[in-house]
């Protein structure tokens, strides 16, 4: 049980954990579900076991009560799910991802945690390169995920390959992830925390300007539409948080946020105005490339149940009603809503959409505070930009969660656990640290 102290085992352990959550697909599509599922379970296992050695120091309360809301709503959802066996299946699939989630989130340090998300971006990033430029040089034809069966492997459609050797065409590359949205997400969350490490001082200036440009290349390489917005996203919200910090008095506040909220009006009523040059603009079509039919059936499906939803589900079971045959893209039968607005009011349905708002609302707010008091504070303190980390990895998350459902599932909900756990520490922290002075500063009673 030693080794559950050392902290270099910690950062591994992290460094894996977050891997298989951003990069599930590499494992399933290289050693099989079955190797996965090994995977997984010996996971638990150590998340279970590293709980339990640092039980002592583990402060129950850091837990965010919407966390704990959404899981109980979840796991209560079976005894009304209209598929209640695959209901029971997903809610232990979204209990194993919090537990490995909450094994990172309390037990490593601020710093450590840093390292650990920058070691597993790193590595998805550098093995997706190699991965395509192998499948490009040496194999010359597309790849198929090592489960497919010898039936699929005829014709099969263009979304089930885990590399269409791409890279030398100069099209979207897929990746160890083999998909290039998701691959695109990683690259955006990379230049986060790359960035974040540099500001910090934890990397030195050129191997941080060797990795911000690698990720900036694999952003190009994937092209994705939506992480074009969530990036100009990111860097509003960054510009937004270094304005704040200046602002000293409440009167700068009050107009900084005044002017965000015009702005933000502006941009949304442009949107709607230019709807199509826009989405010209980004390379999409009229339908959000398909996206547009796909959250037409669930609205279908919404309206029926939409107070307590059908029952959380996680993935869809494309087997059982309603989701066998719901929808099919392009040949490949959709598990997803590609929106997870719409995946958690399909499942849990107003209550829990309420409920996901709510715990992404109070992370939000946590996380914005520690930025930007951070940076008033001790503006020149490493932890003036390691602050700066969960606000924009939470607006990436955000951003995604409108064209993909991954907050829900796998590492959006890893990293959207950490953040909401990591904030509320940091922020019991901080009034912990600030009561003693208060209490200095008041006058003693007469």
């Amino acid at each position: 049980m030693k080794v559950l102290d050392d902290r270099k085992f910690l950062v591994g352990f992290a460094v894996l954990v977050l891997f298989t959550g951003l990069a599930a697909d590499a494992w399933r599509n290289s050693i099989s579900w079955y190797g996965y599922g090994a995977l997984v379970a010996a996971i638990t296992g150590t998340s279970i076991a590293v709980l339990v050695r640092h039980r002592h120091s583990i402060r129950t309360r850091a837990l965010p009560r919407p966390l704990l809301a959404f899981l109980a709503l979840a796991s209560i959802s079976i005894t009304w799910s209209f598929y209640p066996a695959e209901s029971a299946v997903g809610v232990s699939a979204q209990l194993i991802t919090t537990v490995a989630a909450l094994a990172v989130a309390l037990v490593l340090r601020a710093d450590e945690l840093l390292r650990a998300l920058a070691r597993a971006l790193r590595i998805i990033l550098s093995l997706s390169l190699a991965f395509e430029l192998v499948v490009a040089l040496l194999v010359r034809a597309p790849v198929l995920p090592v489960w497919v069966t010898e039936e699929d492997r005829v014709d099969p459609p263009l979304l089930l390959f885990w590399s269409r050797n791409l890279l030398l065409e100069g099209d979207r590359i897929q990746g160890v992830v083999g998909s290039s949205s998701l691959l695109a997400m990683v690259a955006l969350l990379a230049l986060v925390v790359f960035g974040v490490q540099s500001a910090a001082g934890a990397v030195g200036r050129a191997p941080g300007v060797l990795w911000l440009m690698f990720a900036g290349a694999m952003v190009a390489l994937t092209r994705s539409a939506t992480i074009y917005v969530a990036i100009a996203a990111v860097v509003t919200v960054l510009a937004i948080i270094l304005v704040m910090r200046r602002a000293s008095t409440l009167r700068a506040r009050v107009s900084t946020y005044t002017a965000v909220a015009l702005t933000v009006v502006a941009i949304i009523v442009a949107a709607t105005l230019f709807r199509g040059q826009a989405l010209a603009l980004l390379g999409k079509s009229e339908d959000l490339t398909g996206r547009l039919g796909i959250w037409e059936a669930v609205l279908g499906l919404v309206q029926q149940r939409p107070l307590f939803g059908w029952g959380w589900i996680s993935f869809w079971a494309p087997w059982v009603d309603p989701f066998r045959d719901l929808v099919t893209r392009n040949g490949v039968v959709q598990l997803h809503a590609h929106n997870a607005w719409l995946d958690v009011w399909l499942q849990l349905g107003l209550v829990g959409l309420f409920v996901l708002a709510a715990l992404i609302a109070v992370t939000a707010v946590r996380s914005w505070r520690l930025a930007t008091t951070s940076g008033r504070l001790h503006p020149s303190s490493p932890d003036s930009a390691t602050s700066l980390l969960a606000p924009l990895l939470l607006t990436a998350l955000l951003v995604q969660s409108f064209a993909e459902s991954r907050l829900l599932i796998e590492g959006g909900w890893v990293l959207l656990v950490i953040l909401a756990v990591t904030a509320k520490v940091a922020t019991s922290d901080r009034r912990s640290a600030a009561g003693p002075i208060r209490r200095a500063r008041e006058p003693s009673a007469p």
